[in-house]
């Protein structure tokens, strides 16, 4: 098994217009429990499985569509060893949050549809 296997998937983004909103709908009438939030993304537990709702940064993510995160042992090495199959990444892995004694490190890619997918790691910070 090398260290880019897909070990599970861990995260689904959904983009939404208004952030309050969308944290009240999953939250009051879906039941979800509210893991945190931040200015532009709110992120629910779903059974183990991370929801996050976020309001788009760019255009390309500002659709009705789920961006799949795939969670990897090593992010580093999976992306190298992805990029060596030819997978096009939007850039390198980068953290996107810091939350408490963890960070989430992630790198963007699109597969051959054009829907923006992600591997995904989180550390241990030191």
């Amino acid at each position: 098994m090398t260290t880019a296997a897909i070990q599970k998937l861990n995260q689904i983004g959904v983009p939404v217009k208004d952030l309050a909103r969308a944290i009240e709908f999953y939250q009051s009438q879906l039941g979800l429990t509210l893991l945190f939030d931040t200015d532009t993304m709110a992120f629910f537990d779903c059974g183990g499985l991370r929801l996050l709702l976020s309001l788009p940064e760019k255009e390309q993510f500002a659709h009705a569509s789920s961006v799949l995160y795939f969670e990897v042992a090593d992010i580093d090495q999976a992306h190298a060893e992805f990029v060596e199959r030819g997978v096009h990444f939007s850039g390198p892995p980068h953290c996107v949050v810091k939350n408490g004694v963890s960070e989430t490190w992630m790198a963007f890619f699109e597969d051959t549809e054009g829907n923006t997918h992600a591997i995904t790691s989180d550390r241990t910070i030191a």
